[in-house]
Parts: structure tokens; sequence; C-alpha cells
């Protein structure tokens, strides 16, 4: 039977449906030879799919679901011609092809998921499941009630665009340094320092510390390891699913 395009090489394993959508449109994936566009569906078993010139695995993979704790100075890609340090260089050990759900920019830090299971990536990433993200944020000065109200209200951080409501905490109030805990269900390119920069705070550091209910927790920089099957279902329950994914294994 035939299958939308983005959704067999996600399916593989090779990257989300969001980035596989990205290499369609960029005219980075062919079927048979012949470059494709979005909507075009294909026959896994018997079409040859290439992305970037590499054949498609379409056999179903072993399926990884891992915490890491992203250090600063990684940047969450698979490649980046203008980095040397990327978060799956990591992962010594594993053999899966697994990938970033969602972003972390290069000067933050904190839990990133990773996974080869394309569904799971886009239920965690897409903007309805309104997945909760957790972060502490350092700013070197004190924050004032009005700048907290017009952050949590929702503020406009580029022209046109502006952020949902969200909470935010302050865990610690000093004269030249405050340290905030945001709340958000959203995922915008570098929303919480955009939002702090809305308000004329400046962010000194930044790190995420749960995803959907799956916390940190005592990790060290640079560490990670497989998801348990406890935090598996924390995320399937903010995901608004209760079965848990079926790990398929290679014959």
């Amino acid at each position: 039977m035939k299958t939308r395009i983005q959704k067999i090489i996600s399916d593989s394993g090779y990257c989300s449906r969001r980035k596989a959508e990205e290499l369609i449109a960029n005219g980075m994936v062919k079927v048979n030879g012949h470059t494709v566009s979005l909507g075009d569906k294909a026959e896994p078993e018997s079409d040859i799919i290439t992305v970037s010139g590499e054949r498609l695995d379409t056999d179903k993979p072993v399926l990884r679901y891992i915490k890491l704790y992203k250090p600063r100075g990684y940047v969450t890609s698979m490649e980046d011609a203008h980095s040397d340090k990327l978060v799956t260089d990591l992962l010594k050990g594993v053999k899966e092809r697994v990938y970033p759900v969602g972003r972390l920019d290069k000067n933050s830090e904190g839990l990133i998921l990773l996974t080869n299971d394309g569904s799971f990536a886009n239920d965690i990433m897409h903007p309805k499941k309104h997945i909760p993200k957790t972060y502490r944020v350092t700013v070197p000065s004190s924050v004032t009630e009005e700048q907290l109200a017009l952050m949590s209200a929702g503020i406009e951080i580029e022209p046109g665009v502006k952020t949902q409501p969200c909470v935010i905490n302050v865990l610690t109030q000093e004269k030249e340094r405050t340290v905030l805990e945001f709340v958000i269900t959203e995922g915008k390119n570098r929303q919480i320092r955009k939002m702090c920069g809305a308000v004329e705070l400046e962010v000194s550091r930044l790190k995420r510390t749960s995803v959907g209910g799956v916390k940190l927790g005592m990790m060290k920089a640079g560490e990670y390891r497989d998801l348990t099957a406890e935090e598996m279902q924390t995320l399937r329950a903010a995901m608004g699913k209760s079965d848990p994914p079926k790990r398929r294994k290679k014959k």
C-alpha cells in the first residue's frame, strides 16, 4: 500500500516527520530516481527511496527513547557545518540512528529527548499537544512584577509573533541575580531568551529541567540513558495516549 513519503521516512527512524517534510521541500528526496514533492506517496517495500543520495532503509528499526543532559556549547542537530559539537556525538555506543526531539539552542543546557520513532517525535513536538516544558532561567538583575506579568500573559517576541500564556515562578530573588522557573507549552526558536529580551532582561543561564513530566533529575552534563517504562508512561499521558509503543525489531 502506498504511503506518504514523509511518513515512510519518519517510520524508518531516519528523522522526524517535520524534518522529512523539510527534506522533501528542499528537493533532497527521490523515489526511483525522481525528485518528489510534499504529498507524494510511495510503496516502502518496492520503491527505492533516497535521501540526500543515501538509500533509505525501510526495515522497521529497533526503537530507542533516550534522555540526555545537553551541555552548553553543543548543537541540537544531526549535522551542522558551523559546529564540531553535536549532541549525537555524546551518544557513544548507541547503534541506532536517533535524532533530537525538538531543540535547545547552543548556549543553553539541560534535558533533550532523542529517538528514532518518528510518530513519537511528532507527537512530542506537535503544537496542538501542548506538552509542558520546564526551564530554570537565571538573569543577572532583579525582576519586577510588571516584567513577570508581561511575559506570563504572552508577549510579542518578533513582529507579529506572540507567545502563549505561560507560568513563571520566582525561585530566587536577589538584587543582582534572579532565578526564574518557566513552564511553557510551545517551542518557538529561542523563545525564552526572546521573551526576556522583550522586557529588557538578559539571560545568563538557561537550563531545561523537564519535558512532559520527565525530569532531568541528578544527571550530569553529557550523560544519557534510555527512558524508563515509567517515564514513557508519563510522556504518553502528557500526549493524551495510554497505549505503550510497540518496540519493533528487525528480523
